[in-house]
């Protein structure tokens, strides 16, 4: 079991992007298809799609690369199960200039931090990437 869901679903693409894999299988929850929805609207990955297995549902993510540069170069767990950061929409950061987003979880559910800042939301500030 694991108890910190989001920071293994960041862990698992951070360690495929460091062995250069194509793609990555992550375990399904709603809220890290969400995350990967949200990384594939921004262009971080190419894809990223709900695959039935037996045991367990399974969400797999097809990374991007650029000239054998990973489109993510970076990925930072932010608030855990220990020490929970929120943030208001005025507070809500700019990851690398704007070239990175935030990604939060609003009363709206999980949206990027440029989104929350349009919505007048702010959130559980889940992670930042890169």
């Amino acid at each position: 079991m694991v108890t910190d869901p989001i920071a293994d679903l960041l862990t698992r693409i951070r360690n495929a992007i460091m062995v250069r894999h194509d793609d990555v299988l992550v375990p399904f929850s709603e809220m890290k298809f969400s995350i990967a929805k949200i990384l594939k609207r921004e262009g971080f990955v190419d894809n990223c799609e709900v695959v039935k297995n037996k045991p367990q549902p399974m969400i797999k993510i097809c990374l991007k690369y650029t000239d054998a540069q990973p489109a993510i170069l970076g990925l930072e767990r932010v608030s855990k199960p220990g020490f929970r950061v929120y943030v208001g929409q005025h507070e809500i950061p700019r990851v690398y200039g704007g070239l990175g987003i935030a990604i939060l979880s609003t009363p709206k559910g999980i949206m990027s931090g440029q989104e929350a800042w349009r919505n007048h939301l702010g959130g559980e500030f889940l992670c930042r990437v890169w």
